[in-house]
């Protein structure tokens, strides 16, 4: 297989520096192992964020979440250390990282996590998935 997962984040010069826009991503297709059991963690990943110089790669971004797939996390531990490594990359005006766990023993768990750089004073952007409180689907 020519492509392995990476813990790497590439980053490109922001298009736009001198506007104020979101950039939204959702990601199916995150998984992980159950700290407790081993067993795998199935989430959709919802990422909004307002750039500032940089903005984050999609195919190192694909590499990096691909890379927890047999690493055990909590669900709040892995979604903020996710967005922290998002930050230290990107440095983004604003982050929002919100996962969407499927469920486990009847319980779905969505955690999110917020970034807003010192000083930034600009709009929050809305949230703009509207997720199914039973964690099947999510539509913008």
């Amino acid at each position: 297989m020519a492509t392995q997962p990476s813990k790497s984040l590439e980053t490109f010069a922001n298009p736009r520096p001198g506007r104020e826009y979101a950039i939204r991503m959702r990601m199916p297709e995150f998984t992980c192992l159950c700290p407790k059991t081993g067993q795998p963690d199935f989430a959709t990943l919802f990422l909004e964020y307002v750039p500032d110089r940089l903005c984050v790669e999609l195919k190192s971004l694909k590499l990096y979440i691909w890379s927890f797939r047999g690493e055990g996390h909590f669900h709040e531990d892995v979604t903020n250390r996710i967005l922290d490594d998002l930050v230290a990359a990107t440095q983004p005006r604003f982050m929002r990282l919100t996962a969407v766990f499927n469920v486990r023993g009847g319980i779905y768990t969505h955690v999110s996590a917020e970034h807003r750089a010192p000083g930034w004073s600009g709009a929050l952007p809305p949230a703009a998935w509207h997720v199914d409180p039973t964690g099947q689907g999510a539509t913008p």
